[in-house]
């Protein structure tokens, strides 16, 4: 049992052990603030759950050398990142550095039943390698809304056949762990505050750019997912009423003018009409034209593929202006696939922004580009699977 401690200060010690390395007795009872009888105590009850274990001694100062308090070598965390059209797989230790990691192309659309058969497959394969025996938990993120509360997407525009699909419960069946489940955008701020360029910014926007659009927002230190979980699903805000009917079945959604699936569609009808020669020809060596194919002409210069980048940047920077002006953060990050569309993309969505804001709100926020790139989702789901392991994070 560990219920010596309560399980906030529990959670301190764990993740200050996590993130800072192997302490003493005497200094995670400083960092904690509390009586050192009753640390000692949470600890040999850590020791015996086997989370955490000594780990030699401290350099001496003169005195008697004290011993050093580490995570369990053999915790594990399976963090899994899925996409509309992808599975990025990390197992880290305790101090969610990588074991292993795996990427693959994946369809979210072929269901959870095969698509969450390929991570337990993916998983056992690494098992076998030997990159764990057992894990302590997992952190998965999904490419639509999520009840974080009970496990589940809800009603995921572009997932067909996973409403309601019970994810937390059947992967923690398979691995005999704990699990949280959360959406991508949400993990991908995480991710990007514990380990990118938003660290210790307490109110900060993460937006993804992949073939959907959401918005992670970060108050006060900590994820706001709303009441029901889809807080900062921007991208189905309306934009235009012209605009083309959106997945989720709006016209004119912010998604259903810019993003991957957008640009696609929107890149093969100028290489099939003639208005793009750089599209044109390309076309007929790819099954189909992609986001990256916009990005390459826009380096080349072809002007169709550039308006499209800055027609998307300005739509995605009028949204962001009216977050700005609600919300008034210290900082916007860009990540998701679409950010590979690089300055251009940038550029315009910064104009726009600083342009419709109120110079108070924009005059410190600086708008950047992630630091953690493709790895942004896996370090924030890794990150949630050690704060459910060590305490803080319960869905019932």
């Amino acid at each position: 049992m560990l219920d010596a401690m309560p399980a906030g200060h529990r959670h301190r010690l764990l993740a200050h052990l996590r993130d800072q390395g192997p302490r003493s007795r005497a200094e995670l009872a400083d960092v904690l603030g509390m009586n050192r009888g009753r640390v000692l105590a949470e600890l040999d009850q850590l020791v015996r759950s086997n989370l955490v274990r000594e780990a030699g001694f401290a350099s001496s100062r003169g005195g008697r050398r004290s011993t050093l308090i580490e995570l369990h070598p053999d915790i594990r965390f399976a963090a899994v990142d899925i996409g509309v059209s992808s599975i990025d797989l990390e197992v880290t230790d305790g101090s969610l550095h990588p074991v292993a990691a795996v990427s693959e192309p994946a369809d979210v659309r072929l269901g959870p039943r095969r698509t969450l058969h390929r991570v337990n497959e993916i998983l056992a394969k690494l098992q076998v390698d030997g990159a764990f025996e057992q894990l302590t938990a997992v952190g998965i993120g999904l490419p639509g809304p999520v009840s974080f509360r009970d496990g589940i997407p809800v009603s995921p525009p572009i997932m067909p056949g996973w409403d309601r699909f019970p994810v937390r419960d059947a992967l923690a069946r398979e691995h005999g762990c704990p699990v949280v489940v959360d959406n991508d955008v949400n993990i991908m701020a995480v991710g990007e505050r514990y380990g990118g360029v938003a660290r210790s910014v307490d109110d900060y926007l993460f937006l993804k750019l992949g073939s959907g659009i959401g918005c992670g927002i970060f108050l006060d230190g900590d994820v706001y997912r709303g009441t029901d979980g889809c807080a900062g699903d921007i991208g189905h805000m309306w934009v235009d009423d012209r605009g083309p009917v959106c997945a989720c079945g709006n016209v004119g959604c912010l998604e259903s003018l810019f993003g991957g699936t957008a640009l696609a569609r929107d890149a093969t009808a100028l290489a099939r009409s003639g208005k793009s020669s750089f599209l044109a020809e390309r076309l007929p060596h790819r099954p189909e034209l992609t986001a990256e194919d916009v990005a390459a002409g826009a380096v080349d210069g072809d002007p169709a593929c550039l308006n499209l980048v800055r027609s998307g940047g300005r739509r995605v920077g009028s949204v962001l202006a009216g977050l700005v002006s609600f919300l008034n953060p210290s900082m916007i990050v860009i990540g998701g696939g679409l950010a590979g569309l690089g300055h251009v993309l940038l550029a315009e969505i910064r104009s726009v922004v600083y342009r419709r804001s109120l110079s108070l709100a924009t005059g410190n926020m600086p708008i950047v580009m992630s630091e953690l790139g493709p790895r942004t989702g896996v370090v924030g789901a890794a990150v949630l699977a050690s704060d459910l392991a060590f305490g803080t994070q319960e869905q019932e």
